[in-house]
């Protein structure tokens, strides 16, 4: 089924934590069109036969030049072009097509980060926020990929604070340009890009605007020096420099949507940014599990493969089912964003306004996504090492690299931490705006901790019915602390982000639980339930360790700030809320093993 034939009802950002979700209004994997498999498959060969036999001489190479010509030959398979609009010689691929792809070339290694570099933040902007002028004159050239793109956001004292960057634009006497002189660092694709999206405060007698404004400029304006590529401990391959503007002059023109709203641009940008990061570190973490299923079926230890054995089929089972968890709540989210992105273009809204409208609305699943795909990747490439043994720990195995190119993906588009405060803060100013009623349920939830237990046995046999309840009363708990931590500190909670962070990691696993037990209800209503066994298998084990994670985070964030009755009511509340029914998960996951051993590869 194609995604376009998905009928789905559209959404607000974070409603998914008071209302309940059918799984006929979620997009699952297995829905995939053909052609969309195809691309998928294009990607992969392209990364077999492109990238993976060079990747020492990648991480090693001297020069740009081989990532850059690596580049060429992507645009050449249209891979540079798949959010560009067909007008400007893109494809025009939906949101979540251009996920899959993010997901499939996340596998890449150094030459995934410098594609989506170009391909996301490097582009992005001018597609989105472009006049006609500007996206006629760089699209298609960037889409091809004659020329290259990087982002100028970051500087030496502004990093999560993005809007503090003291590089300045000063207007020329004549009107006719912007001088713009400051540094920026940690530019990918900066030893070879063409094109520079840089953000500056416009300056006006000495004074320099509150807010950020953006601009388009081109390498051959001249005033660009850089330094030699930085030395890192991962993505060694990607070019990554700092880039000093001198006086470079910008024709007008090319400033990029309007003064002052640079800021905007760089969150939205970087909403985009967050969710496709997700995907990526999906596709190198599903890469590095088939490696690690090979490894442990090809090493004997005792006389037998080291995949024979239950510590290593804990591994391997607990490895997919977290990464099923991140692939069912991607795709959720991408969809989701398409489905908005429709509501709004029938609406009325221009397809750029829309799509900014669909990630702005959607901005809290995005950093939820970035959170838990990038940890989970962190998770599945240490028990790769872990399984690979002393092998793991030698820079000729595959492991070496793995490991050091994943840790960057907790600190791009934002520190996890910088994320985890914005899932909440988000949930919280959108709730006060009167956008989602949080504070009515949790209001209600308040109520039922200090009722007595329904103790009445659920006689409902629909499918999942009691994993739903538990999912409901996951949601219950955060609600509980959310509005207890709101009614102790009002406006001071935000200099508490240790109890933020707690609830931050509550709503995660709420929604990543969530999704899964949806994706394998909408399975076996697609497939029946004799195919997806070890899809409920995988539901069973991610729901119980989501209910001790979210038991856990709500007793740190509760023993934070209650006292005395009303810690102990909140303790007896999360207590009643975090219940669940045990089940066998040590089967459940010898069960999971033994097919991604007997496949030898990641086949869920």
């Amino acid at each position: 089924m194609a995604v376009a034939e998905v009928n789905k009802t559209s959404i607000k950002g974070g409603e998914f934590l008071i209302k309940e979700t059918s799984s006929s209004q979620i997009f699952i994997p297995e829905e995939f069109s053909e052609e969309q498999r195809m691309i998928a498959d294009t990607c992969r060969e392209f990364l077999g036969k492109e990238i993976w036999p060079i990747l020492d001489e990648i991480d090693h190479a001297k020069s740009p030049d081989l990532i850059s010509g690596l580049m060429d030959k992507a645009g050449e398979l249209g891979l540079l072009g798949t959010a560009v609009p067909e007008e400007y010689g893109g494809f025009g691929m939906n949101f979540n097509t251009s996920m899959l792809v993010a997901e499939t070339t996340g596998a890449g290694n150094s030459f995934s980060v410098a594609l989506s570099a170009h391909t996301g933040i490097g582009t992005l902007p001018i597609l989105y926020y472009g006049n006609d002028e500007q996206k006629s004159k760089y699209l298609p050239k960037l889409a091809t990929g004659e020329w290259k793109a990087a982002y100028c956001l970051t500087e030496p004292d502004s990093g999560s604070d993005a809007n503090s960057g003291k590089t300045k634009a000063i207007l020329t006497s004549d009107g006719q340009h912007y001088s713009i002189t400051g540094q920026k660092m940690w530019i990918t694709n900066g030893g070879f890009a063409d094109v520079f999206i840089v953000f500056a405060k416009i300056e006006e007698n000495g004074q320099a605007d509150k807010n950020l404004s953006a601009f388009i400029i081109e390498k051959s304006f001249g005033g660009i020096t850089m330094n030699a590529s930085e030395h890192k401990m991962g993505i060694k391959g990607s070019d990554t420099r700092q880039i000093f503007f001198n006086d470079c002059l910008v024709p007008v023109e090319n400033m990029l949507s309007e003064r002052g709203n640079g800021f905007k641009i760089a969150v939205n940008i970087l909403n985009i940014g967050r969710i496709k990061l997700a995907a990526a570190a999906l596709g190198g973490a599903k890469r590095v599990t088939q490696q690690a299923i090979q490894y442990a079926n090809e090493r004997k230890q005792f006389g037998t493969a080291i995949a024979q054995f239950g510590a290593i089929k804990h591994k391997l089972a607990e490895m997919a089912t977290q990464m099923f968890a991140t692939e069912s709540a991607a795709y959720r989210v991408g969809q989701n964003i398409d489905d908005l992105i429709s509501a709004f273009q029938e609406k009325g809204m221009s397809d750029a306004e829309s799509k900014l409208k669909a990630l702005e609305e959607l901005a809290i699943e995005c950093a939820i996504m970035k959170v838990h795909g990038s940890e989970v990747l962190d998770y599945v490439v240490d028990e790769g090492v872990q399984i690979y043994g002393g092998m793991g720990f030698s820079a000729d195995a595959p492991m070496d690299r793995a490991y050091r190119d994943s840790r960057i993906n907790r600190i791009f588009e934002g520190t996890n931490e910088i994320n985890r405060l914005l899932v909440v803060d988000m949930l919280l100013k959108r709730a006060m705006k009167g956008q989602i009623d949080l504070m009515g349920p949790a209001m209600a939830v308040g109520k039922e901790i200090m009722s007595i237990p329904d103790f009445s046995i659920n006689e409902d046999e629909t499918l999942f019915a009691a994993e739903k309840k538990v999912i409901q009363n996951l949601k219950k708990a955060a609600l509980m602390v959310a509005g207890a931590a709101v009614q102790k500190f009002m406006m001071k909670l935000s200099e508490e982000q240790e109890i933020i962070m707690n609830l931050a990691d509550m709503v995660i696993e709420i929604y990543a639980a969530e999704s899964v037990l949806l994706r394998v209800e909408k399975r076996i209503d697609l497939l029946g339930a004799e195919a997806n066994k070890l899809h409920a298998d995988m539901a069973m084990i991610y729901l119980h360790r989501a209910v001790e994670k979210v038991n856990n985070a709500g007793k740190a964030a509760i023993t934070s700030f209650a006292e005395s009755d009303e810690l102990r009511v909140m303790l007896m509340g999360l207590k009643r809320f975090t219940k669940i029914e045990p089940v066998n998960l040590k089967d459940a996951r010898r069960r999971i093993a033994d097919e991604l051993i007997a496949k030898n590869d990641y086949v869920f």
